[in-house]
């Protein structure tokens, strides 16, 4: 007890003294981190169409903004809950719609992040070690290229970083309402991201078991009151949606039952974990599952690309094709982008399970470059905070300081090791832990190097942390910069040496500062691509590979708002036919319609949301709405969808003249694709029917048909798989596990197939 009313002491004391003083090397490291974060975001373009459409929807309307809309007419949401999506909104609707004004709350968020980092770690470590913690941070790769985009990490960390703040203040003032603040922040952040942000409730419970200064009743019924703010702030939002008639709200997005609870659990829950099994039409294969990649952590499925930030090499897979592996291999080859634009595989090289998974290099490049020294830190803490007059189980504050930190650390390192479905971009998660841990553990280390004798195992720590950081930093650079690999081996190990051999005097300082630089400066310059190459991308990463996509002409965000996939043509021919309909046309997905919503404002149907495989619409609701007039366009990029919807429009719509929103090159592409002939039957206005003659010549895929029978009749050599949700609605499976949202140029409104509806019912 005596300790902790000397931490509630010592913490008051720390910020009356710290009240009115402003630190200007914090104060440089924050106009760094807003550099980095904002600098040539107005070249973000769309940044995340997905999201980018949706915040275009929720400025038009009051209904589109609380649901979190992604089209203008209400009739889906985004993925996600709306929370982070509400700033953005807000900041769209003051500064109109630009691809600065959808990121700058993010941009806030990542530089609040930062200020919080000092604010929570200078009270119990001293300036110094605030300043190194906000520092890493800021440098940390991908918080550089999160926090420039529209996405929701950003938005999500500083409300856990928040959280963290008020616990702090609650254990200092022993008051119970900085504690109610603190978890209700936390079912806030649920609402960001849902069970993501969970991650971090098993360290507060800790935290605050071990260092409020109250006897254990009353932290009982403390934890007991924040459970149920916690609960109350997390599950408000979620039960009104579920609680308001489907017809009176759009269709829940990513969810099979129209349930923001349901998704919660499912696609944005125990699916993270075990794969994804739903809104991709089956279990994720090659791309997304890490058991089928290559052994060594690098592994891209066939025919994918490496996300950009990650180096591409070419290795044969097991079928005979390429595999892409990142990094280490040849430099060959432009990343696979996912801006406004779509993209490829690559965005699920999230390397091999295993206790390893984020030291590979598919993911150690985005955060793990100081992970090393963070571990020894937080031996050296653990060893040098203690109190040397009792017993080893006894906690001294800054014992505690590094148990809340560790307990953030351990159980996202762990669910990230062997989870089967997420981006490279979630570990941001691991971005905080990692930084305050070298930050508190780097004036821990020195401290212990200046006090032990060299018999004393303590007195190595420091060198052995930079010597082992560097090895691990040398790997990530080796195929991009293969001189600097050298360089930094020589001077990490050169200063340790030094640290050894001259532990005392005035060189000292000048070695640690040496040290210090030799493991700083490749994060430093990974974490300046993004902002360098203007990168503000759908599935944001960092690396050299976006200075090589920059410096061919592939900009980040994918052009200007709304232009990087709409096909003018194709768009002038549905406005100008389009009349009192209440929808511009209709489609499987989001990736083809959100380009159209941005440049429009206009309501486009993405039939089965993000990947068109949402159960959102029944055959029965999409013939009344043909039949009313309010849809008279579907356009089918050749992407999965509804089946029995897509057989509908086939069989009956009439397929409008190519010629009439293709360019000649397109035709040639969707002819080359074979998407200008989808199966079925179908009129097609403006061309004469060709009779079928008695000799065919081989169809595209090849199969040779039998002379004299007519193509119509002939039987497919397979059945696209199919599966069936809750509601007995049968959608097509992805070839290969892909998200039909995320594909190719079909998609875009190219060279996919117009088809005309209003003439059904006629």
């Amino acid at each position: 007890m005596a300790a902790n009313s000397q931490y509630i002491s010592n913490t008051r004391n720390d910020e009356t003294k710290s009240r009115g003083k402003f630190d200007w090397i914090l104060g440089i490291i924050l106009i760094a981190a807003l550099f980095l974060y904002g600098w040539a975001t107005w070249k973000a373009g769309s940044a995340n169409a997905f999201y980018t459409a949706a915040i275009k929807s929720m400025t038009m309307s009051f209904h589109n903004f609380w649901y979190g809309s992604f089209d203008p007419a209400g009739y889906i949401t985004v993925d996600k809950p709306p929370v982070a999506l509400w700033f953005m909104a807000i900041s769209a609707k003051i500064f109109g719609l630009h691809g600065w004004s959808i990121v700058l709350p993010s941009v806030l968020f990542g530089v609040g992040s930062v200020y919080l980092m000092y604010r929570i770690i200078q009270p119990y470590f001293g300036k110094n070690a605030g300043r190194l913690s906000a520092l890493a941070l800021t440098i940390t790769p991908i918080v550089v290229a999160d926090s420039r985009t529209n996405n929701m990490d950003a938005t999500l960390v500083f409300f856990l970083m928040l959280g963290l703040f008020f616990l702090e203040k609650s254990i200092g003032s022993r008051r119970i309402w900085p504690l109610l603040v603190s978890f209700g922040l936390i079912g806030i952040a649920f609402n960001v991201k849902m069970l993501q942000a969970f991650m971090i409730l098993p360290a507060m419970y800790l935290f605050y078991w071990l260092a409020a200064n109250e006897s254990w009743k009353k932290k009982i019924k403390k934890l007991i009151f924040a459970t149920v703010s916690l609960l109350v702030f997390t599950l408000a939002y979620p039960i009104s949606v579920d609680m308001t008639p489907a017809s009176s709200r759009p269709y829940v997005g990513g969810s099979e039952t129209n349930s923001l609870l349901e998704l919660a659990f499912g696609y944005n829950g125990s699916e993270r974990l075990l794969g994804q099994t739903t809104g991709t039409g089956g279990t994720f294969g090659a791309g997304m599952n890490s058991k089928t990649q290559n052994k060594k952590g690098g592994g891209m499925p066939t025919g994918g690309k490496a996300p950009t930030g990650m180096k591409q090499g070419t290795k044969k897979g097991a079928a005979g094709g390429k595999q892409m592996q990142a990094p280490g291999g040849s430099k060959k080859g432009g990343p696979g982008k996912m801006g406004a634009g779509g993209g490829g595989g690559g965005a699920f090289n999230i390397g091999t399970i295993g206790p390893f998974r984020l030291f590979q290099s598919a993911l150690g490049p985005q955060v793990s470059w100081l992970l090393p020294f963070a571990l020894f830190g937080l031996i050296g803490g653990l060893a040098y905070f203690r109190d040397k007059r009792r017993r080893w189980f006894y906690l001294t504050t800054k014992q505690k300081q590094l148990i809340l930190w560790t307990s953030w650390l351990i159980p996202v390192y762990g669910f990230f090791s062997i989870a089967s479905f997420f981006h490279p971009y979630y570990m941001i998660m691991l971005a905080p832990p990692i930084a305050a841990l070298f930050g508190t553990g780097l004036t821990a280390l020195i401290g212990l190097f200046k006090n032990s004798l060299r018999t004393n195992w303590k007195f190595y720590l420091l060198p052995l942390a930079i010597t082992a950081t560097a090895a691990l930093q040398s790997w990530y650079v080796y195929s991009y910069y293969p001189w600097l690999t050298w360089i930094i081996l020589i001077a990490a190990i050169g200063f340790s040496i030094g640290l050894i051999v001259i532990p005392r005097g005035r060189a000292l300082q000048a070695l640690l500062v040496g040290g210090l630089l030799s493991i700083m400066a490749a994060p430093t310059w990974w974490s300046l691509t993004p902002t360098i190459a203007a990168e503000s991308a759908m599935i944001p990463t960092a690396g050299p590979s976006l200075l090589e996509s920059s410096s061919s002409g592939m900009p980040g965000g994918g052009g200007g708002m709304g232009n990087s996939s709409v096909n003018k043509k194709l768009l002038s021919y549905l406005e100008k036919h389009q009349g009192n309909a209440k929808y511009l046309f209709a489609t499987s997905d989001s990736t083809t319609a959100a380009p159209y919503i941005i440049k429009t404002g206009k309501a486009v149907m993405a039939m089965g949301g993000f990947n068109g495989t949402d159960p959102a619409i029944t055959l029965t609701q999409f013939k009344k709405l043909v039949k009313n007039g309010e849809l008279k366009y579907f356009y089918y990029s050749g992407k999965s969808g509804n089946t029995a919807i897509i057989n509908w429009i086939k069989k009956h719509a009439t397929k409008v003249k190519s010629s009439l929103y293709q360019s000649s090159s397109s035709r040639a592409s969707a002819a080359g694709m074979g998407q200008g002939t989808p199966t079925g039957k179908s009129k097609t206005m403006g061309q004469k029917p060709t009779a079928p003659t008695g000799k065919q010549k081989p169809s595209g895929n090849g199969a040779k048909p039998t002379p004299g029978k007519k193509n119509s009749k002939m039987k497919p050599t397979a059945k696209p798989s199919t599966r069936t949700t809750k509601k007995k609605q049968t959608t097509m499976q992805q070839p290969g596990g892909m998200g039909g949202g995320m594909g190719g140029m079909g998609g875009m409104g190219s060279s996919g197939v117009l088809y005309d509806l209003s003439s059904i019912y006629k």
